[in-house]
């Protein structure tokens, strides 16, 4: 078996206190199934500044492209909030999924019993949730240009093309037919022409593939469903914006954004696998941080990135039986350090 080369990029805040113990569990998962790891890491975001004055310093640029997959902690750091744009570090992000080409983000949400307490939502409303929102990731508002500001005015450009918006769409309508085989794709076609090609563009690609149901749907109104009738949505298919806005409140259906991994992907290169929460610099170091999110984002590596699902599936069976034996983090209203939640996985791995 060759040797799987992961580039490993901290990054900020949390993002290298839960990256070290995913990495553990990665090395774990590769000793029981024999798996030929090479972990190389590397600076991103405000590490990257600090050091270099680059977000994506030209060694993770490097490091990245040449990478079997790229597994990231997180960015963030509230003091370079009013430093000029090209040195924040969302820069770097933003240049990191543009570098690699990873146009859909697969953000999967389920609730299972041993969390449905900890959501506000009722009980009854989280009975068999299991969402997988699909967003589009390197185009809409965060890539448009013109951008900037002029005479007192700010300006920030949305453009899809069809071609974008195809690519993207296909993933979704795969991805459904592995699973229930409905897609609610979301978009604001009755105010936005990007929108309404977005619309025409996800029917026309829906034909392809008769045996999934397609559903359209305003950003509003999906909104207000995931929270009144979550498990009515298999596939949540949508732009940016919207998915960065969507994912970040589904999130609260499991109870903690701590909970939420995430895989980015392209056309073959390698992928981009971070966990949805933040860099959360106020705990960073305190042994407080969730690292439940980060491992199941080494399980996306594994399976999207790597191709390997027997040891994907071992992780998330082994973060699923340490939840139902009482692990509760902070953030789930318990009180298990970072290290505690490392090791109830790893002894259930």
């Amino acid at each position: 078996m060759k040797e799987l080369r992961i580039a490993v990029l901290p990054g900020d805040g949390i993002g290298p206190d839960v990256t070290a113990q995913a990495v553990r569990v990665l090395q774990a998962a590769a000793e029981r199934f024999g798996l030929r790891l090479a972990l190389s890491h590397y600076l991103v975001g405000a590490a990257g500044v600090a050091r270099g004055e680059d977000p994506l310093p030209a060694e993770t640029r490097a490091a990245v492209v040449n990478a079997d997959a790229v597994l990231l902690g997180a960015v963030g750091d509230p003091s370079l909030d009013h430093v000029p744009r090209h040195l924040r570090p969302e820069t770097g992000l933003l240049a990191l999924r543009a570098l690699l080409g990873v146009y859909a983000n697969l953000r999967p949400v389920a609730v299972t019993e041993a969390l449905a307490f900890c959501s506000p939502l009722k009980p009854e409303h989280l009975a068999n949730v299991d969402v997988l929102i699909v967003r589009e990731l390197t185009g809409g508002l965060y890539y448009g240009e013109p951008r900037g500001r002029q005479d007192g005015a700010a300006v920030n450009t949305l453009r899809y093309s069809a071609a974008e918006i195809e690519r993207v769409a296909r993933v979704a309508f795969a991805a459904a037919r592995t699973r229930r085989r409905r897609v609610l794709s979301v978009d604001k076609a009755n105010v936005l022409e990007t929108s309404q090609l977005w619309r025409e563009t996800v029917t026309r690609v829906a034909a392809a593939y008769p045996d999934v149901t397609l559903e359209h749907a305003y950003v509003d109104y999906a909104a207000m469903r995931l929270v009144a009738a979550p498990a009515s949505i298999d596939v949540l298919l949508t732009e940016n914006l919207f998915g960065d806005i969507l994912s970040d409140e589904a999130a609260m259906l499991t109870g903690s954004i701590g909970m939420l991994p995430s895989a980015s992907v392209g056309a073959g290169g390698p992928g981009l696998f971070e966990p949805v929460h933040g860099s959360a610099p106020d705990i960073a170091g305190t042994g407080k941080a969730n690292p439940l999110a980060m491992f199941g984002s080494v399980a996306m590596m594994l399976r999207y990135g790597i191709g390997r699902e027997e040891e994907a599936s071992a992780i998330e069976s082994a973060v699923d039986r340490a939840l139902e034996a009482g692990l509760r983090t902070p953030d789930l209203g318990g009180d298990a350090t970072t290290e505690d939640a490392t090791r109830a996985v790893l002894a259930n791995l």
